[in-house]
């Protein structure tokens, strides 16, 4: 999966998760609450997960380019 898919789905999951969480609280639910909780945990890790990949990304290009510079 690439770096963009990634933070889609977390910046979906984080939303999601804090959805859950409103509506545990609003209903008393404490499982809704900590799926929500979860959930949100999950995305900022997917999110993360896409910032490192894009990181990594532009770093091998940079020094691809530095390399042929060289050349």
């Amino acid at each position: 999966m690439g770096s963009t898919a990634d933070k889609i789905k977390g910046t979906a999951n984080e939303a999601i998760g804090k959805a859950k969480q409103g509506i545990g609280e609003a209903t008393g639910s404490d499982r809704l609450q900590g799926e929500g909780v979860i959930q949100e945990v999950k995305g900022k890790g997917q999110k993360a997960v896409g910032d490192a990949k894009e990181a990594t990304k532009d770093a091998v290009n940079k020094a691809a380019a530095a390399a042929n510079k060289n050349l």
